[in-house]
Parts: structure tokens; C-alpha cells; sequence
């Protein structure tokens, strides 16, 4: 499957892009995040610390076990805070 792959913040900065289209044979976020972080070391280090990453599949936060059975976009972001 395809996906549009979307990244937020210093996340976006670590990648040095917004988004990128990617295809996967990932069946969770977790699989995708493993497939994503052996493309190499740009992946690797935005993404080595995922208690630092939230996620969302198909503009719905979520967990890093959800499926991706019919999804078309994921996004990775920061927590967020209030103020």
C-alpha cells in the first residue's frame, strides 16, 4: 500500500522534509515505524524515541499498535501542551 507520511515540528526538521509518500507492506504503525527507521539514519533519529512521538492515522490519534488496513495518511508530531 501507499501512504502519505506527514511530519510535524522538530520532527519535520530532523527529516529536513513535510511529507513524504512511501510504500509499505507495514500492517500496524509500529511495523511502519521499524520499516521507516531502516531506510536509514535520518529516520533513525527523528524517530528514536517514540514516548516522545504521538501518532495519527487518518487525521485520528491513535496508538503505535493500530491497524493501517485501508489508511491513506499518517502523521507523526510531538505531544502536545496547552497554554
Amino acid at each position: 500500500m501507499t501512504l502519505d507520511i506527514l511530519y510535524f515540528a522538530w520532527l519535520r526538521e530532523r527529516m529536513g522534509v513535510p511529507r513524504e509518500r512511501v510504500e509499505t507492506q507495514a500492517a500496524t504503525v509500529t511495523e511502519l515505524v521499524a520499516e521507516l527507521i531502516a531506510r536509514g539514519e535520518r529516520h533513525a533519529a527523528a524517530l528514536s524515541d517514540l514516548s516522545a512521538v504521538r501518532v495519527a492515522v487518518d487525521q485520528q490519534l491513535t496508538d503505535l499498535d493500530a491497524s493501517l488496513t485501508g489508511a491513506r495518511e499518517v502523521a507523526f508530531f510531538p505531544p502536545m501542551t496547552g497554554g
